[in-house]
């Protein structure tokens, strides 16, 4: 049985050749794009599970087919780069990544990512596939929206597992380690840059001010609370 299908998107017929050999030998179905807008058309005919992106490519870049890509699809997206920079780290998550991985990265690391970002944060017997309010604020799992008001956002599926995540235990601090661990997996519990990110879209997304948030608040020191009780719609 299918491990998955990746898209694997590089300029480089080298790097697409590993990772389909590589991936295939894994379990996977591979198909490869060496364009940006190669990888838009791809993903509508192939329909990955995830995609490999390289953030540097001529014409299109990474970071705008992640864009485009997460405007309509909820695909899990792990962003490539030969540059161990924390402005790309940022900006690669910003636009909607699930992961990044730095080049040249071994095997095992990136299979080990690929699960992380293909892994869904369980959900619990009284939740998560319905629609909720707190306040003005609506989430929709199924749907994988929120709406604040007129407002209506798509989440990306870490924006949604980690939110899912927060409201299950709502009005209680959840500390950083275990929302990393709850939501990535258990190899991610020090990756607090990465919380500090999918927190700062989250609330650009569902608080009305998202300076002075009063959904989902800092606990210093310690990790974040959902503020509020959830009512199912």
């Amino acid at each position: 049985m299918s491990a998955g299908r990746v898209l694997v998107v590089d300029d480089e017929p080298q790097i697409r050749r590993i990772m389909r050999t590589t991936l295939t030998g894994a379990g996977y179905e591979v198909d490869d794009a060496k364009t940006g807008e190669e990888a838009l058309e791809k993903i509508r005919a192939f329909r990955p599970d995830l995609v490999l992106l390289d953030i540097n490519m001529p014409g299109m870049g990474g970071l705008e087919v992640c864009k485009a890509m997460r405007a309509d699809s909820n695909v899990a997206i792990i962003m490539l780069t030969v540059r161990n920079d924390e402005s790309d780290k940022v900006a690669a998550l910003d636009a909607g990544a699930d992961d990044f991985v730095t080049k040249p990265f071994s095997t095992p690391e990136l299979l080990a990512r690929m699960r992380a970002a293909l892994r869904r944060a369980p959900a619990s017997t009284n939740a998560s596939a319905a629609r909720m309010s707190v306040g003005r604020l609506v989430i929709d799992f199924g749907a994988r929206t929120v709406s604040l008001g007129p407002a209506t956002s798509r989440l990306t599926p870490k924006e949604l597992d980690l939110l899912r995540y927060l409201t299950q235990h709502a009005n209680q601090a959840i500390p950083h380690r275990e929302l990393l661990q709850a939501v990535w997996g258990p190899d991610y519990g020090d990756q607090v840059d990465y919380l500090r990110v999918f927190i700062k879209n989250l609330r650009r997304k569902i608080e009305p001010n998202p300076e002075s948030p009063e959904y989902i608040t800092t606990e210093p020191w310690v990790g974040y609370r959902f503020n509020g009780e959830p009512a199912r719609l």
